[in-house]
């Protein structure tokens, strides 16, 4: 069986970027008509998320002002197109790899809404070949980050000696809605923020970097409720049921140990855990699953810190720290994320 290989992780953020507490201001005006009480626990919320800094592709004035969903997907589309050029642009550089050399792209995004899809304008800008194989994954939230590597092993599984490339961009920014006041979109705009990554993988012969073991998607029966959008007139409206933690915890030994087992694996073996940090409570829940079993995730809670949920891209910031690391050979990293359906992906990675 043909080796596939992470060769490299590129990221790349939005021009604006503000602290927790420069941003409160805004919060505190935008609720001004609300009654306190709802007005204290909403910037308790903010300042609880664990969350220091977030970066946008708006400036927060921009933000928090009352525009059609028309006008905020247009500047979705805008942005996305540059740092996802930005992006792949970076990741190719670090590879030493020339855009011809790509034989599949994945784009992976949900926070907007762009037919044609994002890499039928990379191919034009990057001046991709003609007859690159492209797939956009643009209903998979959180989780695609995760699903655009699978997806992409499964091509390069199939076809030995190509290269693929996945590119997550994503603006959750563009989503914030000013007139919904449920708690699902008060903890989404307290956690999300705005980013793009890129990973660059292979099946050619020769190439360096950790190799994909395996991957599977893991669906929870029944539970389409718990996560995701509805398209309202004033764009897309977060869902976010409170029991999403629960819902992993009750389902934590069917996502890991079977699938560790089926790869030849434990989690005794797993060194590194590569986790989206889907937000504070998610991130508490894992961290208990998995410090029982002595493991950390403090580079997943390192990530969240420093920019946010950024949904899909998030996972591959976490990979990418991993990736700058002194790893010894041999040793597993196992990537986990959650997203709508619900469901979770999962990756195991050997250096």
């Amino acid at each position: 069986m043909n080796d596939i290989r992470i060769k490299t992780v590129a990221k790349q953020l939005p021009k604006y970027a503000k602290a927790t507490a420069d941003i409160i201001p805004f919060v505190e005006l935008w609720l001004g008509d609300r009654e306190e009480r709802f007005r204290r626990k909403v910037i308790k919320i903010f300042e609880g998320a664990a969350v220091d800094k977030r970066y946008s592709i708006m400036d927060p004035e921009e933000v928090f002002t009352a525009t059609s969903f028309e006008d905020k997907n247009a500047i979705y589309a805008r942005e996305v197109k540059k740092l996802g050029s930005q992006v792949l642009t970076k990741a190719l550089k670090n590879a030493a790899w020339k855009a011809k050399s790509l034989d599949f792209i994945i784009t992976v995004s949900c926070t907007g809404i762009m037919i044609p899809s994002l890499d039928a304008y990379l191919i034009n800008t990057l001046n991709l070949r003609d007859d690159v194989v492209r797939l956009p994954v643009t209903e998979m939230g959180c989780a695609a980050g995760i699903s655009g590597l699978i997806y992409a092993e499964n091509f390069l599984r199939a076809n030995p000696g190509k290269r693929a490339a996945v590119v997550a961009v994503e603006s959750p920014t563009a989503t914030f809605q000013l007139n919904d006041y449920s708690m699902a979109n008060m903890v989404s705009a307290a956690i999300f923020g705005d980013g793009a990554a890129c990973v660059l993988l292979s099946s050619k012969k020769g190439t360096t970097g950790p190799k994909i073991v395996g991957s599977e998607m893991f669906h929870f029966p029944d539970s389409t409720h718990l996560m995701g959008f509805d398209l309202t007139n004033f764009g897309l409206k977060m869902i976010l049921d409170p029991s999403v933690p629960q819902a992993i915890s009750d389902n934590f030994e069917h996502i890991v140990h079977p699938f560790l087992a089926k790869m030849g694996s434990s989690i005794a073996q797993v060194d590194h855990l590569i986790f989206h940090p889907g937000g504070k409570k998610i991130v508490q829940t894992v961290e208990s699953l998995f410090g029982e079993l002595g493991k950390d995730i403090d580079e997943t809670r390192e990530v969240l810190r420093q920019y946010g949920n950024m949904s899909s891209a998030t996972v591959l910031y976490v990979l990418e720290r991993f990736m700058e690391q002194d790893i010894k050979k041999g040793e597993q990293g196992l990537m986990l994320s959650f997203g709508p359906g619900f469901s979770a992906q999962r990756v195991l990675l050997e250096w």
